[in-house]
């Protein structure tokens, strides 16, 4: 897998993870820990996103 391809990917995979906070957080019956763990997610995506945006050459 090329780095930019990897790159969408992860993009693709950190948008559907904010999509999917976004809607447990506008149901009630949601438990704190499912959003805490999905913000979790999406933090180390976004962590890994950045890394590959500074380092492109180390895989």
């Amino acid at each position: 897998m090329s780095l930019a391809s990897h790159l969408d990917e992860l993009q693709r995979k950190h948008g559907d993870i904010e999509r999917e906070l976004i809607d447990a957080m506008n149901h009630p019956s949601v438990d704190d820990l499912e959003i805490a763990t999905l913000k979790r997610r999406k933090l180390a995506i976004k962590d890994e996103i950045e890394k590959l945006k500074v380092k492109p050459t180390a895989h």
